[in-house]
């Protein structure tokens, strides 16, 4: 089915097109129609052609390396998909179904070679264009991507954050605890001992007003490692809710294609019964 430059006008890949560089497009594409449910092509085959979705709703989809179905892309209207195969010739890594009654745009490699044969300006256009969705393709790749809260939060710590929670670390041990009370039990028994030269006698003022400060400071550092703690435990719930809104998605997928077994068992059944019941009736009349 031709297409006409108007048409052409409205996908984001040719937005950059003047005039006269559609209407060479246009007299080289042609308008594809698939069935709801319908295969447009699977992982593995031959690529012939890219596509533009013009009408309906698509989903591209990949196995990653536990053998998962992972939704790729879901494109709407002007949006293209299977463009990379294409232009490398190349044997498709993902796998398009139409879910209900689309319309797509083919596009293959001699028609854009045509194209930038007679307008090689069009050529950086198209360039442009496919640029700014590798963009968006990376950023999508980039959320996916598995990710760790320690590795999260400690990218964005600074310097006296990181001192505070070494601080609050060493505080929390039995090293510090040990080595503490040792320090307290050598510095009393010292100013006991020296008695009328002691620097600190008995009640030790000057020891108290150390552990004072010392506790001032050492109550708000811990504070600190604590709030990050606590930083830390928000991102960690923020990633299990993605994975888990990422396994609802795919349950819905395996629901989804449960379903759509069910519906062709079911119009096998029936065509499998309609010749029998024919039969039936013709032996009840007789």
């Amino acid at each position: 089915m031709p297409c006409t430059p108007e048409e052409l006008r409205h996908i984001p890949l040719f937005a950059l097109l003047d005039h006269d560089e559609l209407c060479v497009l246009a007299e080289q594409v042609e308008m594809r129609d698939f069935d709801a449910r319908q295969r447009i092509y699977k992982a593995g085959e031959a690529s012939r052609g890219a596509y533009v979705v013009m009408e309906g709703a698509v989903h591209v989809t990949m196995e990653d390396a536990q053998g998962q179905e992972v939704l790729v892309d879901d494109p709407k209207h002007g949006e293209l998909f299977g463009f990379a195969s294409m232009l490398e010739q190349t044997p498709h890594k993902t796998t398009a179904v139409a879910l209900t009654k689309v319309t797509c745009l083919e596009v293959d490699r001699n028609d854009i070679a045509t194209l930038v044969a007679k307008k090689p300006a069009s050529g950086l256009d198209m360039l442009t264009v496919l640029a700014r969705q590798m963009h968006a393709s990376q950023e999508l790749v980039r959320s996916r991507t598995e990710r760790y809260p320690d590795e999260v939060i400690d990218d964005k710590m600074t310097f006296g954050q990181r001192i505070a929670d070494k601080v609050a670390s060493f505080g929390g041990s039995w090293t510090f605890i040990i080595t503490f009370a040792v320090v307290l039990i050598v510095y009393t028994l010292t100013n006991i001992l020296l008695r009328h030269r002691a620097w600190d006698p008995y009640p030790f003022i000057l020891l108290n007003l150390f552990l004072s400060m010392l506790a001032a400071i050492q109550a708000p550092v811990i504070m600190m490692s604590q709030n990050r703690q606590d930083t830390k435990d928000r991102v960690r719930g923020e990633l299990d809710f993605d994975v888990n809104k990422r396994s609802e998605v795919e349950i819905q997928g395996l629901a989804r294609k449960l379903n759509q077994i069910a519906d062709k068992v079911g119009d096998i059944e029936e065509r499998l019964r309609g010749p029998n019941e024919s039969r039936r009736g013709d032996d009840l009349l007789s």
